[in-house]
C-alpha cells in the first residue's frame, strides 16, 4: 500500500493515476473531508490527513508501506513534513520525498523549507529517496495572459531553465516507489531542453501560429503583479527570491534521469503548449 499526501495537486493526482493504472493499491490523503469522501465513493481508498495535526498520521500509515511526501508550501512546511518524517519512523514506512531543485544549497526560502526534511530522512534509519525537481512547465498555466493578450511575465530571470513537467515528475515517483534500487538515493529531475523566458515564448509563437512575447518584470513589479491575482503574500516573496537565486544562472542543467528511469523522453515546452492549447489559446 502506497500513501500519497498531496493528492489533489498536480503532481500527486498524476501519480495516483499512474499507480492505479499498474493496479497498485494506494491511499490517497488530503486535507478536505469532502474530497476524501468523493473518492472513497468512487471506489478509491482515501483517507484525511493534516500534517499539521500529528494525531491523524499513525491511522493514514497504517498498513502503508511507502509514503509520497510532498507537503503544501507555506510557514508551517517544515515543521508539518518533520511530522510526517517522525510518523514514518515510528511506523517503519519508506519515505519518497518531493523536494526542489539544489534544496541542499539552501539558495532560496522554499529550498529552506525543503532542506530539514530530507535531513531528517537521510538520518531517520528508514528507507528514503528524494526527487529535486527543476522548476515546472505548469507554471505556465498561471499566465492567463498568453491567451488574451500574447504575452506571460515572470519575475526576472534572464538565464535559461530545464523546465520539466508535473507529469514526469509523476511516472519517476511511480518508478522509484514501486521499484528496487533507489533508497538513499537524490534524483534531480529536468526536463530535456534549457530555455530562456524570451526562447520559451518562441515556442508558444511557433505552436499557437501567433505571437507570444515574454514581458520580463522587474521584482518590485512582478510582486504587484502576482498579488494583484490572488496568491498568497507569502508565497509571491518565495517565488521572487527564487528568481533572483537563478537570475544569471544555475537553473540550466539537464539531467537524464527521467528517460533513464521512465524509459520514456521528458516532455518539451512545445508538447507541453500543444498538449494545453485549449487554455493558452
Amino acid at each position: 500500500m502506497i500513501l500519497v499526501t498531496g493528492a489533489s495537486g498536480n503532481v500527486g493526482s498524476a501519480l495516483l493515476t499512474h499507480l492505479r493504472a499498474e493496479g497498485v493499491a494506494t491511499r490517497a490523503a488530503y486535507r478536505d473531508p469532502g474530497k476524501t469522501a468523493e473518492a472513497n465513493e468512487s471506489g478509491w481508498q482515501a483517507v484525511t490527513l493534516d500534517l499539521g495535526q500529528p494525531e491523524t498520521l499513525a491511522p493514514a500509515l497504517d498498513g502503508v508501506d511507502a509514503v509520497f511526501l510532498l507537503g503544501a508550501m507555506g510557514p508551517e512546511q517544515t515543521a508539518q513534513e518533520l511530522n510526517l518524517v517522525d510518523a514514518a519512523r515510528a511506523a517503519g514506512t519508506r519515505v519518497v520525498k518531493l523536494s526542489v531543485w539544489r534544496a541542499d544549497e539552501g539558495l532560496t526560502p522554499i529550498a529552506r523549507l525543503h532542506r530539514p526534511a530530507e535531513q531528517a530522512l537521510s538520518a531517520s534509519g528508514l528507507s528514503w529517496t528524494i526527487l529535486r525537481p527543476n522548476f515546472y512547465l505548469q507554471n505556465f498555466l498561471r499566465q492567463p495572459s498568453i491567451r488574451q493578450a500574447g504575452e506571460f511575465s515572470f519575475p526576472l530571470v534572464n538565464a535559461p531553465i530545464s523546465f520539466v513537467g508535473a507529469g514526469d515528475i509523476a511516472r519517476v515517483a511511480a518508478r522509484v516507489l514501486t521499484s528496487d534500487g533507489h533508497d538513499g538515493r537524490i534524483y534531480d529531475l529536468t526536463g530535456p531542453e534549457a530555455l530562456t523566458y524570451v526562447e520559451a515564448a518562441e515556442v508558444f509563437s511557433g505552436v499557437l501560429g501567433r505571437p507570444v512575447r515574454y514581458a520580463e518584470l522587474a521584482d518590485d513589479q512582478a510582486r504587484v503583479a502576482m498579488l494583484n491575482r490572488g496568491m498568497p503574500e507569502f508565497y509571491v516573496d518565495a517565488l521572487i527570491e527564487v528568481a533572483r537565486a537563478y537570475r544569471n544562472g544555475g537553473a540550466d542543467a539537464v539531467t537524464s534521469t527521467v528517460p533513464d528511469l521512465t524509459g520514456r523522453a521528458a516532455l518539451r515546452l512545445a508538447d507541453f503548449v500543444r498538449q494545453n492549447r485549449d487554455v493558452f489559446g
